[in-house]
């Protein structure tokens, strides 16, 4: 009788979430991790800036990274931890900054993960209230102008911002 019941149970709770409740994208898919990119690289590029941008999936591992002709050296280093660190924490690189500057209790945050860049440049990707990826964009002159292309690169694929 319990086994009955526990099967039963079992096949039927996937029907007791509704919809509304799932995540609309529990993962970015390819072509838009690529797209998101691309346009963050030409955004910057359309402006004099040569950079990379980098995509990670919301478990943190690489999943795009784009480097423009003749960015620099660091730029991809700088992409990705700023990528993974919007895809870890959930949030924008520039804000995170700014809560660890406001407070010296939150400055333990810059070593909690070594893969972790804290200056403005990433941005969580988000579908909804769906976290799925980070996006970082590294080698503008400011931290800024890297955030403002992949803005860029998170409105070309219809992420919340």
């Amino acid at each position: 009788m319990i086994r009955s019941f526990a099967v039963a149970v079992a096949l039927l709770s996937p029907f007791a979430v509704s919809a509304k409740d799932l995540p609309t994208q529990p993962y970015l898919p390819l072509d838009l991790a690529v797209k998101a990119a691309d346009v963050a690289v030409k955004t910057c590029a359309a402006k004099g800036f040569n950079v990379s941008a980098v995509v990670v999936g919301r478990d943190g591992s690489t999943q795009v990274v784009l480097k423009a002709d003749r960015s620099g050296p660091h730029t991809v280093s700088s992409a990705q931890g700023k990528a993974f660190t919007s895809a870890a924490m959930g949030r924008d690189t520039a804000g995170l900054a700014d809560f660890i500057a406001s407070k010296p209790a939150n400055d333990g945050l810059r070593d909690m993960d070594p893969r972790m860049v804290i200056q403005a440049g990433g941005l969580p990707v988000k579908f909804e209230k769906a976290l799925v990826a980070g996006i970082g964009v590294g080698g503008a002159p400011s931290g800024d102008i890297d955030a403002a292309c992949a803005t860029e690169g998170l409105k070309a694929i219809g992420a919340t911002l």
